[in-house]
């Protein structure tokens, strides 16, 4: 494998990992009223868009007629990409 693709993957899974501590640290963090309603409705986002996701690729793979293969690396990537992006945009709406 090239230096270059090595140098990539590596930034990507640093971002990765930023992302998936800084999801658990801001569901753990306790904070008023406000932060809590932030979120959960950037975690109640996630959930869904996970969901729907989820059912697509699975009428997908049953159309297809193809093995139902999921690779939990990845969903929690997009968990985590999901939830970054509906938390800073709640964030944004609601003043946070």
């Amino acid at each position: 494998m090239p230096m270059g693709a090595i140098i990539f993957l590596g930034v990507v899974l640093a971002v990765f990992a930023i992302l998936d501590i800084y999801m658990l640290v801001s569901l753990l963090k306790p904070g008023d009223e406000r932060n809590q309603i932030i979120v959960w409705k950037a975690s109640s986002f996630t959930l869904l868009g996970v969901f729907g996701a989820n059912i697509l690729t699975v009428i997908e793979k049953i159309i297809t007629e193809q093995p139902l293969i999921q690779n939990p690396f990845v969903q929690l990537e997009v968990f985590a990409i999901i939830y970054f992006i509906s938390l800073m945009y709640y964030k944004r709406k609601h003043g946070g």
